[in-house]
């Protein structure tokens, strides 16, 4: 579930905002001012009063400077908004108006816990003894018992997600994948995840040169007429000194990608690919024991950023999308030279709301990656681009992959893997469905997106891989992780 709640989404990003602003006019000691200049008062407009609405958007303010709201140390990207988690059954399984109190009590006699009781009108279950088996619901023959999963905890692909005494959602930091899940499948808006913008604008305001790397699944996601170019001239205006497309870290990773998978394949080992980093979080966090089987290739993200660093080591790199999961690699420390910071879409448009910048159309003539790069975050998209370079090279691409789309399909696949039953001989894991574009910040849908995103793909330059790559110094840093 995926809430649309306007009403969310404008809070969010009226504090991104609001924190942008007093960011670029220097004047973050300010900042705690916004919560009553959001919330004027004297009556509450969403909660039961004007200090808790007032408390939720200074949590907020903390996220967006890249804090923890509850002013705990924790480099977890994905953060609970405490004040703002509320108000969700703690019980999971309740009986409903249908319980006819039978006589045949098969919810009662299925309980192995004792926690079914016979009420007045009704079944009752003790939520202090219930231990979630789900027997009861199964048993009743007038399907009276109902399973109450919270949205966050039923978002999360990893069963992370739990929640205290009082009913506040605990996120467990050993199981997260920092895929970004939960945070708009809530529909109070209590998960969100640390943001870098206020990083971002001060070292552009000390004049470092800071350099944009938007990723390809950003094309199409404001229609047909906003392009790179446009994208590039709208980040030029807030200080930025250049943009790069990553698809043309898509182009790097599948070159050299494409001759780890021959090798491994001579070899007979599986392999899994490495540019999704909830699926490489994924296997970090629920089966280490597979980290040998993923692909050492460097993400389209870091391939970039490498570079970019290689051509000027002081340059700071910004990577731009949908993904909540690029923070958390950003924050890699085993990952030398990747980007320094990652924001999502709607962060790099709050940074450019403050500074009166909007994006206008331009012409689809910026093409620095092939359309294989550009159609890497496309679910499949890896698989497509790393076979054509294996084609290319004259390498025999009669491979079996496996192309996982979302996170359910990717730890079936993991799961097959690790029991030595996995038909296939490779493994293209994307955590969210469709692939990036998919993301959990995403401006648009997959399909909204679809029509305009295969326009500007469609009149990507159709020149060969290597050709496109010849132009760049690859040579002079290494592609793979530390």
């Amino acid at each position: 579930m995926v809430t649309n709640d306007a009403t969310i989404l404008k809070i969010k990003h009226d504090v991104l905002y609001e924190v942008a602003k007093l960011a670029w006019e220097g004047k973050m000691d300010e900042k705690s001012e916004i919560p009553y200049k959001m919330i004027p008062g004297p009556q509450a407009q969403f909660r039961c009063c004007i200090y808790k609405e007032r408390e939720i958007i200074r949590q907020r303010v903390r996220l967006a400077e890249g804090l923890c709201p509850s002013g705990k140390d924790s480099r977890n990207v994905v953060q609970v908004i405490g004040a703002a988690c509320e108000e969700c059954p703690i019980a999971s399984y309740v009986v409903t108006d249908n319980c006819r109190k039978c006589m045949g009590k098969a919810c009662q006699n299925s309980c192995n816990f004792g926690a079914i009781t016979m009420g007045e009108h009704r079944a009752h279950i003790d939520p202090n003894k219930c231990k979630e088996c789900g027997k009861c619901a199964q048993a009743c023959p007038y399907n009276a018992i109902a399973h109450l999963e919270r949205p966050c905890k039923k978002a999360c692909p990893v069963d992370a997600i739990t929640y205290d005494e009082y009913g506040i959602c605990i996120i467990d930091e050993n199981k997260c994948i920092q895929c970004g899940a939960c945070i708009h499948s809530c529909p109070f808006g209590a998960i969100g995840s640390k943001t870098f913008l206020v990083d971002v604008i001060n070292l552009i305001r000390a004049g470092k040169r800071v350099v944009a790397m938007i990723a390809p699944s950003i094309e199409g996601q404001f229609g047909k007429d906003i392009t790179v170019s446009s994208w590039r001239t709208a980040l030029k205006k807030i200080g930025f000194a250049d943009l790069i497309d990553v698809g043309l870290g898509g182009d790097m990773t599948a070159a050299y990608e494409a001759e780890e998978w021959a090798e491994a394949y001579k070899e007979g080992k599986k392999m899994t690919t490495s540019c999704c980093p909830a699926f490489v979080n994924m296997i970090k966090q629920h089966f280490p024991q597979l980290m040998d089987h993923v692909s050492t290739t460097v993400s389209p993200m870091c391939a970039v950023s490498r570079m970019l660093k290689a051509q000027d080591p002081g340059t700071i790199a910004v990577f731009i999308g949908p993904c909540i999961a690029k923070k958390s690699e950003t924050l890699d420390l085993n990952i030398m030279d990747n980007a320094d910071y990652a924001l999502t879409i709607g962060e790099i448009r709050a940074m450019m709301r403050a500074k009166g910048v909007e994006l206008e159309p331009e012409p689809n003539e910026d093409q620095q990656a092939s359309t294989f790069g550009k159609r890497f975050g496309n679910g499949g998209g890896v698989t497509a681009a790393v076979l054509e370079c294996m084609a290319e090279k004259g390498i025999d691409n009669n491979v079996n992959v496996m192309k996982c789309n979302g996170a359910a399909e990717c730890k079936k696949a993991l799961l097959l893997l690790r029991a030595g039953k996995l038909p296939a001989d490779f493994i293209e894991g994307m955590a969210c469905v469709g692939g990036c574009v998919g993301g959990p910040s995403k401006h648009k849908t997959e399909m909204e997106a679809k029509k305009d995103r295969d326009t500007l793909i469609g009149q990507a330059d159709a020149r060969q891989v290597y050709e496109n790559l010849k132009q760049y110094p690859m040579d002079s840093f290494s592609m793979h992780r530390k």
